[in-house]
């Protein structure tokens, strides 16, 4: 029976992003559900601000 720091070393395994299938960046939380990069199953606008450039599936964005 371990408890304490040796276990602590099996918690990091796990997959938290996969890609986004809109914009192609390893950003999808899983258990979430949505694309922090881009906003993908949150919202059907493009996640951006004017203080980031942008590239979504390998093609710059404007700037707004």
């Amino acid at each position: 029976m371990t408890k304490g720091t040796p276990s602590m070393g099996k918690r990091s395994n796990k997959v938290t992003h996969i890609k986004c299938r809109r914009c192609g960046r390893v950003a999808f939380n899983v258990s979430k559900g949505y694309c922090v990069a881009c906003g993908y199953g949150r919202s059907s606008r493009i996640r951006r601000y004017s203080w980031s450039s942008r590239k979504v599936n390998r093609v710059r964005l404007p700037s707004k």
